[in-house]
């Protein structure tokens, strides 16, 4: 397969210096850091069959991976393959790992066999944050699909995967002092599974495969509404459903079934559950739950929700996130939480923002993203009308939902993260984050099909310079084609999207 003009590359380096002819491969001996030489070659196998070989320092390898912090700031690398050898310098070892993912999609068919063009690449990420968020509350997926995830988007470079643990549905990860949560509160989904949860070797072993491959786990305990399945384990711990007209209207002419107190609830309808806010056993339940989660999590984030709260007053959601907010931030970690909680005047100052409002805000979501900042905090942009995974990419898509808009591949790529809250600076936005919400998937094939191409596009946004020569919906469209082949020997089932001429 000839290589286009603008290298499958995706997302795009920071610099990219092409000349003439190929490095071809024959063995692949791989030398250097044991761990990432050992992804690379698993990688390669997967890509051409090469049974490739890591060797000692010192011989005569054809890749060659080292460490030197002259090669740029945080996640940064150099990939040369001009000389004699494939050289692959790291200014530390997530950017060594970033810089083989790039290797990676080089690797094609040449006349000369398996190759890797002519190249020198010098490139470092826009944004510190670039993160996937699985939902496996609303379905669960266990520990294998998780690692399946992880691995999908490691090879775009993401660093941050967001992990929604629970919701009305279920809950998901074994708590010490309250077992009754995965015991009688796990056992539900939406889609109709059986549910699932995590013991805490589970999920240290999903913390360990993320570690891994540079991947921080940013767990999240959604509070105080989506807390349904709380109340089938401790019911005096949450509020009798909150109903109003129009949500009993609603869900009656969709069929979905309303929420019963202390019963699985296997809808879709949000906004309906809350914990109890006036009652101080559920601060000691959150104040246990927080801790042993902050205890098993070595990253720096503890997400607390706080979205969708429809049925709690104003004053009680201050009285509570105020409160809650200090308590993430007593574990030693740093409270992230949906911009709703932006409206809390004293919410824990450091508080991180996530936005998932639409690309041009309506209401008070600007005002309320923007107190994160003003509170010391930083955004964390994942705009549901472009970013939002489960969004049907076409109307007559068979996954997915419509209530944010239908998004296609083009509609993904096309939007600024700086542009969005107006006012801000640009470094007051910590990155990007494309989240999937599982109402309607059950795999991770199924996931597939909604994720890519357009988690590709997200990638970009969060990963290549907003200015650069190929940061272009023309130029990205003809590089994630070329991708094509590798999510083919990878066996992602990615959806070949009009909008792309596939190769």
């Amino acid at each position: 397969m000839a290589l286009p003009d603008s290298l499958p590359l995706v997302p795009y380096p920071s610099d990219v210096r092409r000349e003439e002819g190929v490095f071809p491969l024959a063995s692949a001996r791989i030398a250097g850091d044991s761990v990432i030489a050992g992804q690379l070659r698993d990688g390669v196998v997967t890509r051409t069959g090469i049974r490739s070989q890591v060797v000692g320092e010192g011989t005569d390898a054809e890749i060659v991976l080292s460490l030197d912090p002259s090669a740029g700031g945080a996640e940064a690398y150099i990939l040369d393959s001009l000389g004699s050898s494939i050289r692959v310098t790291g200014a530390d070892a997530a950017g060594l790992f970033y810089g083989t993912r790039t290797l990676l999609q080089l690797l094609h068919e040449s006349d000369a066999g398996w190759a890797v063009p002519r190249v020198r690449i010098e490139d470092a990420p826009r944004f510190a944050y670039r993160g996937v968020m699985l939902d496996v509350a609303r379905h669960f997926f266990g520990v294998e699909d998780v690692k399946s995830y992880i691995d999908r988007a490691v090879d775009l470079k993401y660093n941050h995967l967001h992990l929604h643990l629970t919701d009305d549905q279920g809950w998901r990860l074994e708590i010490d002092a309250w077992p009754l949560l995965t015991e009688r509160a796990s056992g539900s989904d939406t889609t109709g599974g059986t549910g699932g949860f995590f013991t805490k070797d589970q999920y240290r072993e999903i913390l360990a495969y993320a570690a891994d491959r540079h991947v921080t786990v940013v767990p999240e305990i959604d509070l105080p509404g989506h807390t349904h399945a709380v109340g089938i384990a401790y019911p005096d711990l949450v509020e009798e459903p909150w109903l109003s007209e129009q949500s009993i209207a609603e869900q009656a002419a969709l069929g979905i079934p309303l929420p019963v107190h202390g019963e699985f609830y296997r809808g879709a309808a949000v906004g309906h559950s809350s914990v109890r806010i006036h009652e101080e056993r559920t601060y000691d339940f959150i104040t246990d739950v927080l801790r042993e989660v902050a205890e098993i999590t070595p990253g720096p984030y503890l997400h607390i929700g706080g979205d969708e709260c429809l049925g709690t007053p104003a004053a009680d959601f201050a009285l509570f996130f105020e409160r809650v907010s200090r308590i993430a931030a007593d574990t030693g970690k740093t409270p992230v939480a949906w911009h709703e909680a932006g409206a809390v005047a004293g919410i824990a100052e450091g508080t991180i923002g996530q936005y998932w409002g639409s690309v041009e805000p309506k209401g008070s979501h600007a005002a309320e993203a923007t107190h994160f900042v003003e509170r010391g905090g930083a955004l964390i942009m994942s705009p549901s009308d472009r970013t939002y995974l489960d969004m049907k990419p076409t109307p007559d898509f068979p996954l997915g939902l419509v209530w944010a808009g239908i998004v296609p591949v083009r509609t993904a790529y096309e939007w600024e993260p700086t542009a969005v809250v107006p006012g801000l600076a640009d470094d007051a936005i910590l990155g990007v984050e494309a989240p999937l919400w599982t109402e309607t998937v059950t795999t991770i094939a199924a996931a597939d099909t909604l994720v890519f191409p357009r988690i590709a596009a997200h990638a970009e946004t969060a990963w290549s310079p907003k200015e650069g020569t190929e940061r272009t919906w023309e130029s990205f469209r003809t590089r994630v084609a070329g991708l094509a082949p590798a999510w083919e020997a990878s066996g992602i089932e990615f959806t070949r999207s009009e909008e792309i001429a596939w190769a």
